[in-house]
């Protein structure tokens, strides 16, 4: 039996906790996500790779999906680990108003898509009238079966 070394215990966990949790971002949403937000979601830097980065970690309950999901590059990537992000972005000195506005925006937008769409499930944060100041509160975000046109959301 091979040595358990600390990366291999720590994939195993990932793994399960990918196993254990709907991860929907679809190819689509995500070149729909990569467009609208053109460049690193945190820093801004555009015409590198981007990679995805989950808002709400996945060690600390977050999920592969349209509204869970950044672009990032991937210093920024790397440098976030699995940190809270407005913590990370203070440490880092970037703009955390900026990326919190933004992000507020697109899901705003993503979440109306889905009930334009009639998903019977999109409105749940409505029966406390606050769904458009709840950002994130618990990684409890409706399903989103497209993101928005990235078009109309690039000029936001």
């Amino acid at each position: 039996m091979p040595p358990r070394t600390r990366a291999t215990t720590y994939a195993r966990r990932r793994k399960r906790r990918l196993a254990a949790v709907t991860n929907d971002l679809t190819p689509a949403e995500w070149t729909a996500l990569t467009a609208a937000w053109g460049g690193c979601a945190y820093c801004g830097a555009n015409g590198i790779p981007l990679q995805k980065d989950c808002v709400l970690p996945v060690s600390r309950g977050g999920r592969y999906t349209a509204t869970n999901v950044v672009p990032a590059c991937r210093s920024c990537n790397a440098s976030k680990c699995n940190d809270e992000v407005t913590g990370w972005m203070r440490r880092k000195r970037l703009d955390e108003r900026a990326f919190l506005e933004r992000w507020a925006v697109l899901l705003h937008a993503a979440r109306a898509a889905a009930s334009d769409a009639g998903d019977g499930d999109a409105g749940e944060g409505d029966a406390h009238g606050d769904d458009a100041r709840d950002v994130d509160a618990g990684g409890d975000t409706p399903e989103v079966g497209a993101f928005p046109g990235a078009a109309t959301l690039t000029d936001a």
